[in-house]
């Protein structure tokens, strides 16, 4: 059974949401523009664009991103963005002032990223015979896969501090020492836990249109 359907969510009510999503996101960027906030400008932005990405995907490249995916990767998008602003009139931002925020957002974000390499992996297997990758292997692919992003993640959130604190700006991303990512990869890897476990079964239809473009090509 689909999560939307235990929670009772139509797929046009998750159509609703992700289009608020998108205009407080918006609403971010001018937030951020009002306060001379690079940080929240930068994540703002890139979060809306991130929203549009899976209309990109369904309209240029025939992979069929249904409400749920969608609400999925725009609410992973959203909540990052809304981390770096916080409560209004408060110079906190959630990812400082809630002990929580960063840990969801780590979480939600790996669980987007374990299925983007899910379905791509998945599909090249399933489109040559010279590669076979057997179920309990797909499950640690999946777990090594997020740990290698969260763990180049953090190697640019380290680049971009080091290099925003020599130049006496604000930085786009901020970290908050070793204790930190290290519970960041805790929660990567539960992300991917996620998503190898109970994630798998919803991407079916992305891997059989990544597959067939893959299919068309080779002819």
């Amino acid at each position: 059974m689909k999560i939307r359907t235990r929670l009772h969510i139509d797929a046009h009510r998750q159509q609703q949401l992700a289009r608020a999503m998108q205009l407080i996101l918006v609403g971010l960027i001018f937030i951020g523009l009002d306060r001379r906030n690079l940080g929240i400008v930068v994540n703002a932005s890139v979060g809306l664009g991130v929203t549009y990405l899976p209309a990109i995907l369904e309209r240029d490249y025939r992979i069929p991103m249904d409400a749920g995916l969608t609400l999925w990767i725009s609410a992973a998008a959203f909540l990052h963005a809304l981390g770096t602003v916080g409560i209004p009139g408060s110079e906190t931002s959630f990812y400082a002032g809630v002990w929580w925020w960063d840990h969801l957002t780590h979480a939600l974000s790996s669980s987007v990223v374990a299925a983007a390499g899910y379905a791509t992996i998945r599909a090249v297997d399933q489109h040559t015979t010279a590669i076979y990758l057997p179920g309990r292997f797909m499950f640690v692919f999946i777990l090594l896969f997020v740990l290698a992003f969260g763990v180049f993640w953090e190697v640019i959130e380290f680049g971009i501090s080091r290099v925003a604190a020599l130049a006496g700006t604000g930085s786009v991303l901020t970290q908050y020492g070793l204790e930190d990512t290290m519970l960041d990869l805790v929660f990567d890897t539960i992300g991917g836990l996620v998503v190898a476990l109970w994630g798998t079964a919803h991407l079916t239809d992305v891997v059989g249109a990544i597959r067939s473009r893959l299919d068309g090509s080779t002819q």
